[in-house]
Parts: structure tokens; C-alpha cells; sequence
């Protein structure tokens, strides 16, 4: 293509108002052709133009095709520097990949070049030194270089090809097993060496090995060389030596177009390698030094751009929207610290004035109230919305279930003083000259009542308004809404949150969250939002006795439950989550609670509670056990976060060792409400050996916190917050257990985002499009 073409096929993008349609397949694959044949004579739009918007896509065509000031023969464009090739181009421009191919790539999440060089390995094997069969350890993974003796293939009885090969080296022999592929019977001929990765076995006294990965040695360069060699996630029709040799060829390919995108300074401050070399040692390091290195900046890499992209929301959150004021005279806060039954620990008391400095501010306020069970954060939040109430404004409060809101409606009327739970409070009568209303809504209200409630909140008679979804729903109009406050945050997605604030004119937000997180992992996941931290207990709050009994106490155990009914005080029951279906979980505590009721306890008691029921069954088990109705309540892990019943004082988990840490400490704190003492007692048969571990931590720490930071160490983050919470960052090469690395990354990010907030320093481009890049592709 000369240039000549070149400008009537850009011409014709113009005329097409720059939707990346002149050519078929989009302009960057011909770009590329065009800068190698004519060796970098135009500029490439940068990273890409597929990713450029409408606007810079326009700036680029006109400069490209502006009148050079030198020569006509190259009017197209100015001679530029070193020529660049998009990284964003498909990965079938690779060497090898083609379009037959690339659709196993895409099965593993691989649709270009860039996702090509970012796609790491598993893990590495370590050739450099295999274990002698006489000196392999049973169940360690572990690499050995064997000589195959003899292969013999047969059929299970459910008709699955059973490869059985015997193997040895110098010092003993072993056999393999290798399910479901008969041609290696043919392949592992007598003599033939095989590198193999696998763990040991013995069974009834024979050595045999799982194989994990192998290969047939074709040559001794890997082990002469000690090199790693990388073993990537394959799929059906990629096998490891064709993907090895395709990652090799675009590393040599496209690392040299990889531009570094961290600034020289953060790189050099953080002391991490650069960018391309980091991929190829990531993809072939030398040695276990080099693989840590790089691994060491790749993630930094990631927690700084999630920080980066954070503290930008942050930033377009508190720019150019205008909030309220709710500046009211520090009399009546006074006043409401005044009149509470109890003090606030330094803890709540630092949590309130860090709310109400946010409040009285023209910006609005986001802020996480972030405390572990039972420090006391309906206080701060009850203190906030009176401050709101005092300013002339209304503010709601959103919870999950019906049981909670009717719950949070009496707690906050009996701390503003009104014992009777009417919704009318009188005690702030001589400051505000009128009595502060408070209303409750839920999906049960009645229709008639409802309606009345609907006219009383859009009139600004109600000033703070108790509920669960039914506050978002369209027929719900606030007068003057100046704060949303939101319990159990995790328990709503992005929408219900944003249709709530959309009530009123930019209100002031405020979330409350129960679940314990260790507070590097809390900045990192929201740190978009300001956080407090209620690290205290109320002072005289009991620990609660946590006992770890084995399969010959659990007898006892359920004597001591006995005895605490008969002392006329209830106790909870919770069934394992097996796996996460609501139909297995249900079907476990049915059985258990038939078990317990005709066998265990026949003559007491029992409630049923699971994930089967419907929202109105739940609460009508909930509010006959808070009766004392029922003296022992069966359930599985539905049990309702945050519900109190002060009579409560056993929590019996079956299976113990099934549950992490935090799930464990949430179940404990159902019975930490009580005035009396309470107990937790953790029933496990046979534990493995983290298992015991965290029955242990269980029985020796209660802050948590500490407990958050373990279960994280222990089970990782995926496992941490269920099935893909919401929120959580797609990270492949960084831990969120990697704490001094996420303090790195944050206090890096700030010290960069302080000097230049919207990244437009030039030395900062190459980071603003790859922060533009990531957070375009993660979206909310």
C-alpha cells in the first residue's frame, strides 16, 4: 500500500464520522502493515486506534493528514521515531496463531496480543535438579527424571482407557497412572526418558505417581541449562510444548513494543524491575530470585492501577457536585450524647466526629462505618441522621430483611429516647421546638397504610425513614432527603444503592458493614470511599466461652444446651453449607433438625430455618424464636446477620471446620447481644490439619479483626468473599494477602495522584491510557 491509498482509505473513515469502518476488521491491523513496509513513516495512534474515542480518533486522521512543512512526497505524514505496533491488535497476528487456533485462545481469555504477553503461567517446573524415586516424599509435588521401562494399557469397569506405566531411575521404580489417554500406551516405547511433575503415593505398600504434567525429553538443554520451565492453563487442542514455543516467539516479537508505563520515579521509589523485562522472567526466569521479581512488580503493577483508578473516582465524586450542608449547631449532637443510657468508646466517638465533619461539608459525603459485631455503629449512624434531622433535612435508612428493619427501628427509637417504640420523639423537644418522627417501611405494610406513610415522607413530616427495598421503590418521594445510610452493604448490589441516592439532590452517604476485612484489604476494595474504623468493644462486654469439641464430646455439647434451656435460655443450631446450593443446604438442616426434634431434644422446642423459605416464612420463624417460642433454632448459614435475640446465649455450629474464620466469628456474634453469658461451642469430627488450625484460632482469639487477617492468610481472597463478590479486583499476578505490597502500591499511588490528580503531565500519558484502558474494561 503507498501513500496515496493510505490517505483515501482515511478520508473515507472521516466520511464514516470515525466508527473504525473504512476497511473490514478495523484500521489497526492495516496501520501496522502500513508503518513496517514504509518503516515507521506515520505515527500509530496510541495504545491503539480501536480504543481511541470519536474525538481523538478525528485529532489523529486530521494530523495525519495535514500538508507536512518539508517535502510533498511525504505529505501524509512527518518521518516519526521508532516505529510501534499496536499490542491491542488480534492475537492471530501472532506468528503460528491462526484463525482456526485462536479460538481456543479466546476460551482462556486471550483476544490479543497484550492478553498473549500477560497470559502467565501457572506455575513453574524446576529441571534443574530432579528427585530420585528413592527420595521422593509422599504427597509433595515434585519433578523426576525416569527411563520408561515398559507401558501396558486396559479398561476400568466404567469403560476408561488406563495407561500403566512402570518407570525407574538408578536408585528404584515406580508405576504411573495416566486416565483417559490410550495413545500414550504406543508413545512411551521402552528407553524413553520422561520428565514428569506429580505427587508421590503409596498404596498397600506399592510406590506409584500422579503425574500433574510431563513431557518425553528429547533433549538435556532444560536440565543442563537449570532452566524454570512454565506451565501454562491449556484447553482442549493446545498442548504445553505448542503454547511454550508461541509465548516465546511473541515475547521476542512484541516485548520490544511494550512501553513501560510506570513512571520512572514510582519504579525506581518501589524498587521493581521494568515492564518487559518483568513479563519475561514472569514467562522464563532464570532462576526463583527472577521468577519473585518479577511476579513482585507485575503486582505491584496491578494494585497500584486499581489505587490509581480509585482515588480517580474519588476525586470525580467530590469535583463539580454540589452537596448539602447539614451544619447544625453542635448543641443538638451534644444534647444526643448527652441523653444515651451508656458512653461511647473513644472508637464510636472518633467514627461520629469523622461522619459529621463529612456532613457539614458542601461536598457528599461516602464514607464506610466499618466494625465488627456488636462495637456500635446504629450509634454513629442514629448520631449522623439527627444531624441531618437538626439541619431541617430527612435521611433513611435501607437494610435487607423486614426483621432488621423492625429491629433497627426500636433500637434507634430507644436510643433517641422513646421507650414506647411509636416513632415519636420527644426528647429533643426544647431544641428543635417540634417532636423528631420516625417511620417504618416494609413490604408487609398494609396497602391503606402504606399510602398514608407515602404522603407523610414526601410531605417532610417523616424525618427518618426505616426500611428494606420498599424505601427505592417509585412510588417512595422524599421532600427534602439530605442522607442515605445503607446496613449490611454487601448485601445490595451497585443499583439498589444508586436508585436510593437518586431520591433525593446528591445526598450524603453513609454504609455500614459488619463483616470484619483487615483494613489494607478495606482501602483497597473501596478505596473510593472514606473510611471509618470502630476497633473497640463497649466496655463490660463479656467474651463469649468458644469450646472446639471432638466426635466422643459431642454429647456433652448437647447437654450443655440442654442445661441452658432449662435455665429458660435458647440456643441456635447451624448446619454446615456443604456446597452453595440452596437445595443441599436446606435438605441438610431438614434432616438434622427431624434428627434433634425426635432423637436429641424431643421434648423441647425446635425451629427450622433455611435458604428454601420464603422471606415471610423466614421472619415469622425469627419473631417466634425472639418470643421464646422456640428454644432451639436449627439453621443453616441463612441465619439473619445483625438480628438480636438477647435470650440467645448457645450458638452450636455443626461441622465447624467447614466455615472460614469470619463466617465462624459472624455465627458467634449472634449471641454476644445477650446481658448473659455466652457460649459457642464448634463441633467437629475430623478436621484436616487447617481445619484444626482455625478451630484453634477460634477458640483462643475473639477481635475480628486479627480472625479476618488469618482466614485471609488461610483460604485466600477468592474463597474470603464467596463466589465472586462484587468488588473484588481480577488480579492474576498480586495476593490481596500481599499487605506490605498493598501499602506500597497505595502510598505510591497517592504520592503520584497529589502531584498530578489528572494524570496530565506528559511524563504521565503512558499511565492515564492504561489506567483509561483497565477501568474501561471493568466498568462499575
Amino acid at each position: 500500500m503507498d501513500f496515496e491509498q493510505l490517505r483515501k482509505v482515511l478520508e473515507l473513515e472521516q466520511s464514516k464520522k470515525y466508527a473504525d469502518t473504512a476497511v473490514t476488521g478495523g484500521l489497526d491491523r492495516l496501520l501496522t502493515r502500513f508503518s513496517k513496509e514504509h518503516r515507521g513513516r506515520i505515527r500509530l495512534p496510541h495504545p491503539s486506534y480501536r480504543t481511541l474515542d470519536q474525538r481523538e480518533r478525528e485529532k489523529w486522521i486530521r494530523n495525519i493528514l495535514k500538508p507536512a512543512t518539508r517535502s510533498k512526497k511525504t505529505s501524509i505524514a512527518r518521518p516519526t521515531e521508532k516505529s510501534s505496533i499496536s499490542l491491542d491488535l488480534p492475537v492471530t497476528e501472532v506468528k503460528g496463531i491462526s484463525s482456526k487456533l485462536a479460538p481456543k485462545f479466546h476460551k482462556l481469555g486471550i483476544n490479543t496480543i497484550r492478553d498473549f504477553l500477560y497470559f502467565f503461567p501457572r506455575r513453574h517446573i524446576d529441571y534443574s535438579s530432579p528427585t530420585k524415586i528413592s527420595d521422593l516424599t509422599v504427597g509433595v509435588e515434585q519433578t523426576v527424571l525416569v527411563r520408561v521401562w515398559q507401558a501396558s494399557q486396559k479398561k476400568s469397569r466404567r469403560g476408561m482407557a488406563v495407561t500403566n506405566v512402570i518407570v525407574g531411575d538408578a536408585t528404584g521404580t515406580m508405576q504411573v497412572t495416566f486416565f483417559n489417554q490410550p495413545y500414550l500406551a504406543q508413545k512411551l516405547t521402552p528407553n524413553t526418558e520422561l520428565l514428569m511433575s506429580g505427587k508421590a503415593t503409596v498404596w498397600k505398600g506399592t510406590r506409584s505417581f500422579q503425574p500433574t504434567s510431563f513431557e518425553l525429553l528429547e533433549s538435556r538443554d532444560a536440565i543442563e541449562s537449570g532452566q524454570l520451565i512454565p506451565v501454562y492453563p491449556l484447553t482442549q487442542g493446545l498442548y504445553p510444548r505448542q503454547v511454550r514455543r508461541l509465548v516465546r516467539q511473541a515475547l521476542d516479537s512484541y516485548l520490544p513494543h511494550l512501553a513501560d508505563f510506570l513512571p520512572e520515579k514510582t519504579r525506581k521509589s518501589a524498587k521493581l524491575l521494568k515492564l518487559p523485562e518483568a513479563i519475561r522472567n514472569a514467562h522464563y526466569p532464570n532462576d526463583q530470585s527472577a521468577k519473585y521479581t518479577a511476579r513482585r512488580r507485575l503486582a505491584f503493577d496491578e494494585l497500584f492501577l486499581i489505587q490509581i483508578g480509585v482515588l480517580s473516582k474519588k476525586r470525580e465524586r467530590q469535583e463539580g457536585i454540589k452537596g448539602i450542608k447539614l451544619g447544625a449547631v453542635p448543641k443538638y449532637s451534644d444534647h444526643f450524647l448527652d441523653s444515651l443510657p451508656f458512653k461511647l468508646t473513644s472508637a464510636q466517638i472518633r467514627a461520629l466526629e469523622e461522619t459529621l465533619s463529612d456532613l457539614k461539608q458542601d461536598k457528599p459525603m461516602s464514607r464506610l462505618l466499618h466494625g465488627d459485631v456488636g462495637s456500635g455503629k446504629t450509634v454513629v449512624a442514629t448520631g449522623a441522621m439527627l444531624q441531618a434531622t437538626a439541619s431541617g433535612y430527612q435521611s433513611a435508612l435501607m437494610v435487607p430483611t423486614e426483621i432488621l428493619a423492625e429491629q433497627h427501628f426500636e433500637n434507634i427509637c430507644r436510643i433517641l429516647g422513646d421507650r414506647n417504640g411509636e416513632g415519636i420523639i420527644r426528647s429533643f423537644d426544647s431544641i428543635l421546638d417540634r417532636p423528631i418522627t420516625i417511620g417504618l417501611l416494609t413490604g408487609s405494610v398494609r396497602q391503606k397504610g402504606k399510602k398514608e406513610l407515602h404522603q407523610r415522607i414526601a410531605s417532610g413530616e417523616i424525618d427518618i425513614l426505616i426500611g428494606t427495598q420498599a424505601l427505592i421503590q417509585e412510588k417512595v418521594e422524599f421532600q427534602r432527603l439530605a442522607l442515605v445510610v445503607v446496613d449490611e452493604q454487601h448485601r445490595f448490589g451497585v443499583v439498589q444503592r444508586l436508585a436510593l441516592k437518586q431520591k433525593g439532590k446528591s445526598p450524603h452517604m453513609l454504609v455500614m458493614s459488619a463483616t470484619p476485612i483487615p483494613r489494607t484489604l478495606a482501602l483497597t476494595l473501596y478505596g473510593d470511599l472514606d473510611i471509618s474504623l470502630i476497633d473497640e468493644l463497649p466496655p463490660g462486654r463479656q467474651e463469649i466461652k468458644t469450646k472446639w469439641l471432638g466426635k466422643k464430646r459431642r454429647q456433652s455439647g448437647y447437654n450443655f444446651v440442654r442445661k441452658q434451656v432449662s435455665e429458660r435460655r435458647q440456643a441456635y443450631v447451624i448446619c454446615p453449607l456443604v456446597e452453595e446450593s440452596e437445595t443441599i443446604d436446606a435438605k441438610a438442616a431438614t434432616v438434622e433438625y427431624e434428627r434433634l426434634s425426635q432423637e436429641t431434644f424431643p421434648d423441647l422446642k425446635l425451629g427450622l430455618l433455611h435458604g428454601r423459605m420464603s422471606s415471610s416464612e423466614k421472619d415469622e420463624v425469627m419473631n417466634q424464636f425472639r418470643a421464646g417460642d422456640i428454644d432451639i433454632l436449627v439453621s443453616t448459614s441463612v441465619v439473619e446477620v445483625g438480628v438480636d435475640v438477647p435470650n440467645a446465649t448457645v450458638m452450636l455450629i455443626e461441622g465447624a471446620e467447614r466455615f472460614g474464620l469470619s463466617q465462624l466469628h459472624q455465627f458467634r456474634g449472634r449471641v454476644w447481644r445477650s446481658s448473659y453469658q455466652g457460649y459457642c461451642i464448634l463441633l467437629s469430627d475430623n478436621p484436616t490439619e487447617e481445619g484444626r488450625e482455625r478451630l484453634i484460632a477460634m477458640e483462643s482469639t475473639h477481635n475480628g479483626f486479627i480472625l479476618a487477617e488469618k482466614d485471609l492468610e488461610m483460604r485466600g481472597p477468592g474463597e474470603f468473599f464467596g463466589t465472586r463478590q462484587s468488588g473484588l479486583p481480577d488480579l492474576k499476578m498480586a495476593r490481596l494477602t500481599d499487605i506490605h505490597l498493598l501499602e506500597l502500591a497505595r502510598k505510591e499511588a497517592i504520592r503520584l495522584f497529589d502531584a498530578d490528580p489528572k494524570l496530565k503531565s506528559p511524563y504521565h500519558k503512558a499511565l492515564a491510557d492504561e489506567v483509561a484502558r483497565l477501568w474501561k474494561s471493568k466498568g462499575e
